[in-house]
């Protein structure tokens, strides 16, 4: 996997999660049922656990969310993070329905004796807490003392909710300084990091739907995991929370910080040299391969030209040419397939490449595959030949041209 500098955290469980120090960068999402309903929040956390959440929050506001609480953390396949905001008495509740961890909002429970009390309970019980400073609820004595809302004041406030901690001897803590904004998002958490060794929680707020929200996520948590900073991250985005575990699982693989457990499908962007529709062909191929956990980078390319070499650092491809398929295994063609056959023999191919590994497959090469292939692209080159010959006519043209404009002055 990649590596990072990273930086340097203390290490605390979640459950049976580690978060911090050299332990895996983990993801976490939020249910979106209510939690009073067991069954629909559990099915929920299982749907999340499969995309790739390590973490899974769920709300408690009331009692009958506590209560849900008690019925839910026995049977959940991921540690629970009960979501604590205004009432100290949910606090109290989720803690005695065994949860995993709290999520504090420094800007909405603020009485330090309230704080305190939680703390403790918490210490007493093992049983970490995340400290979730939102820009959308900063304290209003921060917000006059920095004239709205800055990195410097999103710290401060967790720096105070730390303080307040250290008073009953807590420090099983996580951090997160969210906002909505990617470039105050990314200050807030590099000061932050300098100023703490805590683990950090990273996190863009209120991002919204997609492509947008994830753009946005991916370009504030990203930036961040580049830079060594971040031990736990959740996308947070205006659609079906399994969306979140997937992205934030996503990114994690294609950075390197997680080990890849599904398919990563390349694709070429197309162009007028494509011989099938890529796009179709990819979005199948997608479909066909994301619910199989092929731990391969697969390629779909247009056209036999320069697919197989421009994605030979792949596992595995196939690139058109003349209403054919041609299959590769890191750039070596091995078998030659009739165009609406392509999807099924890359699936075919793929879970033959786990099962049996690159160097059996490619000793089962078809033979001839290559040459054929080698034809096909061949006979494509040429096709395009010719436009390339009056590319070199009309480049004489302007060389006489010029020389004529020379010669007359």
């Amino acid at each position: 996997m990649t590596s990072y500098p990273r930086k340097k955290t203390r290490q605390i469980m979640v459950g049976s999660v580690p978060v911090g120090g050299d332990a895996p960068i983990s993801v976490q999402s939020m249910t979106t049922t209510k939690t009073a309903d067991v069954e629909a929040t559990l099915a929920q956390v299982y749907a999340l656990a499969a995309a790739g959440a390590d973490i899974v929050r769920c709300t408690c506001n009331e009692r009958e969310a506590a209560e849900g609480l008690a019925r839910i953390v026995p049977r959940s396949p991921v540690p629970i993070v009960a979501d604590i905001h205004f009432h100290v008495e949910m606090a109290l509740a989720a803690i005695e329905a065994g949860v995993d961890c709290l999520r504090l909002n420094p800007g909405n429970l603020r009485k330090p004796e309230e704080i305190k009390l939680v703390a403790s309970e918490c210490k007493d019980r093992g049983i970490p807490v995340r400290i979730g400073v939102n820009a959308g609820s900063l304290d209003k004595r921060l917000y006059e003392k920095y004239g709205g809302v800055t990195p410097e004041a999103l710290v401060e406030s967790a720096q105070v909710e730390l303080g307040l901690f250290a008073e009953v001897g807590f420090d099983n803590v996580k951090i997160s300084v969210k906002a909505s904004r990617v470039p105050l998002m990314v200050e807030a958490y590099r000061q932050l990091s300098q100023q703490v060794d805590h683990p950090l929680h990273l996190g863009l707020t209120e991002a919204g739907p997609p492509p947008a929200g994830i753009i946005k996520g991916t370009a504030g948590i990203g930036t961040l995991l580049m830079e060594g900073i971040g031990d736990t991250i959740r996308y947070s985005l205006t659609t079906d929370p399994v969306e979140e575990a997937k992205a934030g699982r996503s990114l994690l693989e294609s950075l390197g910080l997680r080990e890849r457990r599904n398919v990563d499908l390349i694709a070429c962007p197309s162009c007028g040299r494509a011989e099938i529709d890529v796009y179709k062909v990819a979005q199948e191929a997608q479909a066909a391969l994301e619910t199989r956990e092929i731990p391969l980078q697969v390629a779909v390319m247009g056209c036999v030209v320069n697919g197989p070499g421009e994605a030979r650092s792949a596992d595995l491809g196939i690139a058109a040419g003349k209403h054919r398929g041609h299959l590769f295994i890191r750039g070596e063609i091995v078998r030659v397939v009739p165009e609406d056959e392509m999807v099924e023999a890359l699936v075919e191919e793929a879970e033959k490449l786990v099962k049996e590994g690159f160097d059996a497959r490619l000793a089962a090469a078809d033979k001839g595959a290559a040459q054929l292939a080698e034809a096909d692209r061949q006979a494509l080159l040429d096709a395009k030949g010719a436009d390339a010959n009056r590319s070199e006519a009309r480049v004489e043209l302007i060389h006489r041209r010029l020389a004529d404009g020379r010669a007359e002055g």
